[in-house]
């Protein structure tokens, strides 16, 4: 089965937030400091250039998603939805806060990561990426009610 065009763009738009936190992550360690940060920076400002591009849209994604699957449950994924939206508008900030500087060096990449606004997404976006892996049996607005039942006795 298929992935729809709605699931694969928002998958592509999660893919690009945890990816670019993972290198980020690896960029911090290696402790570019002021000196070499003009010179050594370019993968990491392709890489938040990439996220910066993709946060805009990422609500977008999902609620595009959300339609397409339908459901009685709307309510809840709009709610969450207008999260992930300011979730994103913040991380965005701080990431184009960072892109606007000569040099990013590994601090200012580590402070970028420990944000609590970059956190937010990064957790709406696990949330979301659950919710999109395809061996998942029910779309995101079924309810598990008979999750915890125990199986019936043959």
């Amino acid at each position: 089965m298929s992935k729809s065009a709605a699931a694969q763009e928002l998958k592509a738009r999660v893919d690009i937030v945890e990816e670019t936190y993972e290198y980020c992550l690896a960029y911090a360690a290696k402790g570019v400091g002021v000196q070499m940060a003009a010179s050594t920076d370019t993968p990491v400002r392709e890489r938040l250039q990439k996220l910066a591009a993709a946060l805009p849209e990422l609500p977008e994604c999902f609620l595009g998603l959300v339609e397409e699957r339908g459901g009685a449950a709307h309510e809840h994924y709009q709610a969450f939805i207008d999260v992930l939206r300011r979730d994103a508008d913040t991380a965005l900030a701080a990431v184009r806060l960072v892109l606007a500087q000569s040099g990013i060096t590994s601090q200012m990449v580590d402070n970028l990561n420990g944000m609590i606004h970059l956190r937010a997404l990064l957790t709406d976006v696990f949330l979301v990426d659950e919710m999109l892996r395809p061996d998942a049996e029910h779309p995101p607005h079924k309810s598990p009610d008979d999750a915890d039942s125990p199986p019936a006795n043959s």
